[in-house]
């Protein structure tokens, strides 16, 4: 099932809305995709903050993983191959009761997941002008 919605930044809350229905209480990992300044940290920290949680949500690039309120865990592997992924051990994470945000996770590793039986929702985020394309494939 895909969707598609076009929104300003202002509007987030439509996005993880949707969002919260398609992970309907399962543990779920989201790839999401887009370029450099696209919006996927902003995302996170909207999704955290609609579940009334006060955590700081900054992008975790240098440290690959940060988690909030213990079981919503945000990656990013922008500076790391799969491999590289792979090889720190962080592919056992997801064995991990919650909601996992991969920002920058690529095909390869969506198959991977999807082999192993992993409810992957694949968000894909598109710059417009003032406005972002958001396509959700569920």
């Amino acid at each position: 099932m895909q969707k598609e919605f076009e929104l300003g930044l202002n509007q987030l809350d439509i996005l993880v809305k949707e969002l919260i229905n398609c992970i309907n209480n399962e543990d779920s990992i989201i790839i999401l995709r887009g370029d450099l300044a696209s919006g996927k940290t902003t995302l996170v920290k909207n999704y955290v903050k609609a579940l009334g949680l006060n955590d700081l949500v900054t992008s975790p690039t240098f440290s690959l993983q940060a988690i909030y309120s213990n079981d919503i865990f945000h990656y990013d592997v922008y500076n790391k191959t799969l491999s590289e992924f792979i090889s720190l051990g962080m592919l056992e994470e997801f064995e991990k009761k919650g909601v996992h945000f991969v920002e920058w996770g690529d095909e390869k590793l969506e198959e991977i997941l999807n082999d192993y039986g992993y409810k992957v929702i694949l968000l894909e985020i598109e710059k417009k002008d003032n406005k972002r394309l958001y396509k959700i494939n569920a």
